[in-house]
């Protein structure tokens, strides 16, 4: 872990890293989340934040707990069957986190969501950010299709956007 003093720096110095993701990224990630949701029932939101304010930073606000105030904010949980998934990116950290609603819980192991997220730092370290998350997308679709599998006829409702959110 980075000490307070570097890890400000990185913060205040990640403007250019916002743009990691252009308007055809964003809607590359927005096509494999509703591909994905095509499977099932559950539900998948990407946001993506380049830096924390500086207060957060100097509060020591980790990107796990961050991730967990964006899931209230995005409302995430606000799902009719709580099967609601964030996969949070903060770029100044270089931090992926993936949070679930409750309705996961006991479904899905720890592991399970650790290799969804492996797989897309393995690809953010090969310079991929948009294939990561595509991949990563991918990779909660098939953990949510064994859980809350789309039946035929199911009409999908779509409770949460699928356009990624930039913070």
């Amino acid at each position: 872990m980075p000490n307070r003093f570097t890890r400000l720096l990185r913060h205040l110095a990640t403007g250019a890293e916002a743009r990691l993701f252009s308007d055809g990224s964003l809607q590359r990630i927005a096509d494999a989340v509703a591909e994905g949701e095509a499977r099932h029932r559950g539900e998948i939101c990407f946001a993506v934040e380049p830096a924390l304010p500086v207060r957060q930073v100097l509060r020591e606000v980790q990107a796990r707990d961050r991730a967990h105030e964006v899931f209230a904010q995005l409302r995430v949980w606000d799902t009719r069957a709580n099967n609601g998934v964030l996969v949070y990116l903060l770029l100044a950290d270089h931090r992926i986190e993936i949070v679930a609603d409750r309705g996961l819980a006991g479904l899905v192991s720890e592991e399970q969501w650790r290799g969804a997220c492996l797989l897309m730092e393995e690809r953010l370290r090969a310079g991929e950010p948009v294939e990561a998350i595509v991949r990563g997308v991918a990779a909660i679709s098939d953990l949510l299709a064994l859980h809350f599998p789309r039946s035929p006829g199911d009409i999908d409702e779509n409770e949460l956007p699928d356009q990624p959110r930039v913070l």
